[in-house]
């Protein structure tokens, strides 16, 4: 559960990067949370000051703009995520897979690269195909070009449950 409690926690602060605003608008209407339609609370009790955070993690989770939970793994909990860095004109969402190991190990992440932004095509045990938008700099003109492209994301599954030592990213149609 305390994945679960974890993820809820990064996906609030991920609201605090300074990029988020500009990647909002790049949420189809769709996928945006829909309006709270609820009446206003009223405070029924002193209010707790919090300070802030003065772990580093808590940093490095604020970074967290982009979570995609892949659920077709069997019983493992494997995940896509992206952190916002650099420039948001020139990619800057640096895109991982991640697997749970254990209480005691945490993550296995993978880092898979710097985009624009993905998307999960489809999915099956130890594998996630991905659709791929980047930016692309033309060297001769100092112009900045898009590209799409397609890649298959595979992993070994182990017997025992256990996070991949490797991952494989392969160029597709």
């Amino acid at each position: 559960m305390k994945p679960v409690t974890f993820m809820i926690a990064l996906l609030g602060l991920a609201a605090c990067d300074a990029e988020v605003e500009s990647r909002k608008a790049a949420v189809p209407a769709e996928q945006a949370a829909p309006a709270a339609t609820a009446a206003p609370l009223t405070a029924a009790g002193s209010a707790a000051t919090i300070q802030p955070e003065a772990d580093d993690r808590a940093q490095q989770a604020a970074s967290v703009v982009e979570l995609t939970p892949l659920t077709r793994q069997g019983d493992a909990t494997v995940k896509l995520f992206g952190t916002a860095g650099g420039d948001p004109a020139m990619n800057g969402l640096y895109t991982h897979l991640a697997f749970f190991d254990s209480p005691a190990e945490g993550w296995r992440v993978f880092r898979l690269g710097d985009f624009l932004e993905y998307r999960v095509l489809s999915e099956a045990p130890g594998r996630v195909d991905l659709e791929i938008d980047e930016s692309v700099m033309d060297d001769a003109s100092g112009q900045i070009g898009g590209r799409t492209y397609r890649v298959i994301v595979g992993w070994t599954v182990a017997a025992d449950g256990s996070a991949p030592a490797s991952v494989t990213v392969t160029p597709a149609r």
